[in-house]
This record gives C-alpha cells, structure tokens and sequence, in this order.
C-alpha cells in the first residue's frame, strides 16, 4: 500500500514538473515572439537580449546582459534565452523591499526624492536625471517628496505579470505563432538543455541497481536502458587512491635555467547561476620556441588557523593560435600534465599571438549552502570615534590585493584595477579619476600601493558613515562569504617559459569562457579520448578522457537531428560531477558535440570509480 501510494506521489510529481516545464516554455515563446519573427531567428545585440528578458518579465543590469554577450558573442538563439531565464529567476516582492530596506535604513516605508536620486544616478547601472524624473512623477506610489516604495514594488511585479500575459495572449490568438517549431541549440554550447516533452522518458529498469548496491562494483554487462530496446553505452573507469596526482611533469630545472619567463595571475570567480567567469590572456611569442606553460592555484599566506579553501580546485590552460579573425580560433594544445596542484604543458610554439584560456570543471568550485556563524566585523571606532578596518578586514583586502595584482609587483596598475572594478561594480575607472585617486591616496609609479588599496576601502566606509553594505557587495561579488572566508572564488597564476625568446603575457577580458573555450574543451577530449559508439545508433558517439585527476565525457552527434541523451552515472563511487546530479537528459543539435559532465575525485586518498550509462532517448 505504502509502495503505491509512494509511486502515485512521484507520478504525480513527474506530472506537475512536466506542467511548469510546458508554462515555462510557453512564456519563453511567447516573450521571444514578441521581439522576434520566429524562434529559429537569432537575437543579434546586446539591446535585442535586453528587450526579450524585459518581455519575460525579467529586469537585467547591464552587467547581467555583459555576462551573456561577452565579446566573443555574435548572437545567441532561442535555446539559449531559455537557458538564460532559468538561470535568471525574477524579481520576487521580498526581494525588492530587501533591496529598497537597505537604502532605508530607518525602515520608514519610504524614500526621499533627493536620496533616491542620489543612489539612482551615481551607482551600479547608473540612471540619468530624466530617468528618474519618470519615476518620481508617478502619482501611484510618490506623495510629498517621497516614494513608497511597498507600492512601487506592487505596481512593478503587477506591470511585470501584465507584460508577460499580453505576451502569452498574442501567441495564443496567433496561429502562425503557435505552429513554430522550438529553435536548436548551438553548436557550441556547453550547456544541456533538457527538452520540454509532453510523455515521459522511458523508464529505466532498477533490478540491476540493487544488485550492485549490495557491494558489487562491476558495472552491469548490458546498460540498464538496453532492456528498453534503445541505443546506449556504458563506460566504467577505476582510479586508484592518490594515482591521479602523481603524473610528473617533464620539467628539469637544470635544462630550463637559461630560459626566459614570464607570469601572471587571475582568478575564477563563481556567478550567482554557478557560471564560472575567469580572466583571459593573450600570449606573444617573438619567434618559435619550446615552451613550458603552468598553471595552478595560487597560494596565499594565511592567518593561523586559516587554510586556502581554494586549493583543491582543478585548473587547466587551453593554448588556442590567433589567425586572421579572432572567430575561429584553433586549438593548439592544452595543460594536460598534473603534478600535485599544478597543470602543464610543454612543447614546441611558432612566433605569432597565442590566446590561454583558464579553465576548471567547477566540480570543486561550486555553490555550497554552509551555516556561517555569525557575520564579520569589516569596521570599527577608536577611542576618538574614528572608523578604522578590522584586523580580519584588513587580512581579506590583503589577499584580494595579492590576487588582483596580475603582474606580481606588489602595486595595482590602472589595468589591473580596472579588472577589480568590472568585477564588483560593472565599471571602468577612466584616466581622470585615476589622477583623483592619485592625489588622495598612495601611490608608486602611477601604480596603486597595498595602503593606498587599504584607505580607498577605509574612505568607501566612512562615505556610508560605517555602514559596510557597499563593502560587503565588493566582498560578495570576489567570492568571499560572511565569514571572511573566499569560498567561491579561486586565484591561479599561471608561468611561461620559453628557451630563445622572452615571453609576453596579457590579461585581456574578465568574462565567461563562450564558444570557444566550450569548443576548446570537447576537441581536446575528442581528440585525445576513448570513442564509443552508442549500441544501435552509428551516429552517436561518447568521447571520454581521463587527465590527472579529472574525467570528461563528451557526446558527439553526427546526424542531421538534435537528440535527447539520458545520462545515468549513479554506479559511481567517491565522485564529484560538474552537473550536480546523477542522472540527468541532454539535448545535443545535429551535426554538433558537447560535454556531458566533468567528473574528479569526492576524496582522492581512496579509489574512485566512474560508471555512467548513456542513452538515446
């Protein structure tokens, strides 16, 4: 009885989740049809992306729009805008009155006109005097200088869910609309989109499950989903304790004296949605040469007591060369050599412009819910009422100083700071605001010192009069928690030497990797891993490649159809995956390939076992 009823709640949990799925693609049309003719038309621009999420009742910053159309971006298709508004949840009430309560320190209910011009014009995405004017002159929710801001939030979700119905309205009085088929996903894309399908998967027989969780670690002689009569593959990898680690790289330090070095650091910097964004670099060789690149994490002293939360996180360097258009950009090579922490490659490189791309799978960078305590201290009033930094303040803007210092010369070039800045509030410090800092704070060869870092942080406070909101927005978006601890967030540094040249390393962009680096990753894979056909269907093809203590497994579809790929890696023991979950579905676009998941270590003092079954749906 117990057993059926339990089938019948889960039966109907399937149901309901195929319900939201069907809404949710629905209004997903409906607001890509308003912009655009069809859903197999591309959004060009970054004003274009703007305007559809404006239609789905979503309201992106500008730098949310940046970190969906980098500089890499030509234009992204509707499988893509799906992805993007499932990552970008809206605005819900509570949220907005948090928001408006921080301004609102005293939580009278209200704003002042003059405040709220104030924070409009001057913060984040910066908003011009009329703009806000707009705002100010609504009768709604403006009385005496004021704006109630509990009745802007009403009347903002109300004109939001308005958009969206006359959205849904117009597709559904519209027949040419309704008929239109889902645009494919790119080629490119590292991202599976599970399809929205009106029946269920098929199901998967579980008699082979328990019996291998009675203790048998052999994978099942026939793919669970073989049963059903469907194309599938299986494919099993033991990893001994610690084995994976100890790879050496072919670097002898007696051969390599005499060649010329060079460095630098960056960062991963984990977004919100769980997007990685990283810097990326343009190399310069003046003539051919053979090269060592590394990279690793960077260690940085810390308190006692205190340990690197980021060193366990795996990091890659994908070498691609520069040809005419940056457009195609080809794959050179990639560091697949691991000793301990650090990734390497060496070989021989032409003269001419190389890019690195940094690269981790995120199965160890990644959001964890953890309970913090109790929040930091950031400031503090001496005996003369003075504000000044915490001890546990200061050891934070040291650390974030030593990762922001790309170059390692103990000082923050304008370049160097404009990346800190992009990062936290989406902008550029320019060449006058430059010489301002220059006269108020400390400062070396036009270079920022570590002090002159620390009261430009000190000044930030006392402009909010010790309210540390601001600061903890920097701190926030650098991937430190409330505890002071940077646990979303992992500093690298990469090093270059060449034997008869002087290598020349650049910090380019601070964004997602894109197209490329996805492209990168699955040729790297492709060419360099094991193939398997899925039984009963030629064209479908599962790469898998073991590096270091890393395993990547990469779908190739060769037919001229997008399909549905079941993947179920719930055999596998003591291991992490870049998805999250176990069993999952992906839909791969004709005549493409994209990675199925990255899967490293859970503890690599023991053995690790990757199991995964895949099968076409």
């Amino acid at each position: 009885g117990n057993q059926k009823a339990t089938h019948s709640e889960n039966s109907q949990g399937k149901k309901s989740q195929r319900a939201e799925e069907a809404i949710f693609y629905m209004n997903c049309r409906a607001a890509y049809l308003t912009v655009l003719k069809s859903s197999l038309e591309n959004i060009k621009s970054k004003e274009q992306l703007s305007l559809v999420l404006q239609q789905a009742g979503r309201n992106p910053s500008q730098k949310t729009i940046n970190k969906y159309w980098t500089s890499q971006t030509t234009s992204l298709n509707f499988d893509d805008f799906c992805a993007i508004l499932k990552k970008e949840k809206p605005a819900t009430k509570n949220e907005l009155l948090e928001a408006f309560g921080k301004i609102d320190t005293d939580k009278a209910g209200y704003i002042f006109h003059d405040e709220l011009y104030r924070i409009l014009t001057t913060r984040g995405d910066k908003m011009t005097w009329e703009e806000v004017t707009t705002i100010t002159k609504q009768a709604d929710f403006n009385c005496s200088g004021k704006l109630d801001y509990n009745k802007f939030c009403e009347l903002y979700l109300t004109t939001s869910e308005q958009c969206c119905k006359a959205a849904r309205d117009r597709l559904e009085v519209d027949p040419r609309l309704r008929q239109q088929q889902f645009g494919n996903q790119t080629e490119t894309s590292s991202e599976g989109i599970t399809l929205p399908v009106s029946k269920p998967s098929p199901r998967i027989s579980r008699k082979t499950d328990h019996k291998l969780a009675k203790g048998d670690s052999r994978a099942p002689s026939r793919p669970s989903s073989a049963q059903s009569g469907k194309a599938s593959t299986s494919t099993t990898v033991t990893v001994g304790a610690s084995s994976s680690r100890n790879t050496k790289l072919i670097i002898e330090p007696d051969t390599m004296k005499e060649w010329q070095c060079a460095q630098s650091k960056g960062c991963f910097y984990l977004e919100e949605d769980g997007e990685i964004i990283s810097h990326k670099y343009r190399l310069h060789l003046p003539q051919r040469s053979a090269v060592c690149i590394t990279i690793k994490p960077l260690n940085i002293p810390q308190a006692e007591g205190k340990s690197c939360h980021w060193l366990s996180v795996d990091t890659a360097l994908f070498i691609l060369k520069e040809n005419e258009t940056q457009e195609n950009l080809q794959l050179v090579n990639f560091t697949e050599l691991q000793h301990k922490e650090m990734f390497g490659w060496r070989g021989e490189l032409g003269s001419g412009v190389y890019w690195l791309l940094p690269f981790t799978t995120g199965c160890r960078l990644r959001k964890v819910k953890t309970q913090i305590p109790g929040e930091a201290k950031l400031v503090w009033r001496d005996e003369d009422g003075e504000l000044a930094l915490t001890k546990e303040f200061r050891a934070a803007l040291l650390e974030i100083f030593e990762t922001i210092d790309l170059d390692g010369n103990g000082l923050l070039s304008l370049e160097e700071y404009n990346f800190f800045e992009l990062r936290t509030s989406g902008e550029k410090c320019d060449q006058e605001a430059w010489a301002v800092c220059k006269e108020n704070f400390e400062m070396k060869k036009n270079e920022l010192t570590r002090q002159g870092f620390m009261d430009l942080n000190l000044m930030e406070a006392n402009d909010r009069d010790g309210d540390p909101w601001d600061l903890w927005v920097t701190l926030l978006s650098l991937g430190y928690n409330k505890a002071l601890e940077m646990t979303e967030a992992c500093p690298f540094v990469i090093d270059i030497c060449a034997e008869r040249c002087k290598p020349r390393i650049k910090a380019i962009s601070l964004e997602a990797g894109g197209s490329q680096l996805s492209r990168a990753v699955c040729r790297s894979v492709v060419s360099k891993g094991e193939a398997k056909v899925l039984d009963g269907s030629e064209n479908i093809i599962i790469h898998t490649y073991k590096s270091g203590s890393r395993i990547t497994s990469v779908i190739e579809n060769k037919s001229e159809n997008k399909v549905i790929i079941h993947v179920n890696s719930e055999q596998s023991k003591n291991c992490l995956n870049s998805r999250g979950l176990t069993i999952f579905a992906v839909e791969v676009a004709p005549k493409s390939m994209m990675v199925s998941q990255h899967v490293m270590p859970l503890n690599e003092e023991e053995e690790w076992i990757y199991s995964c079954v895949h099968s076409l749906v």
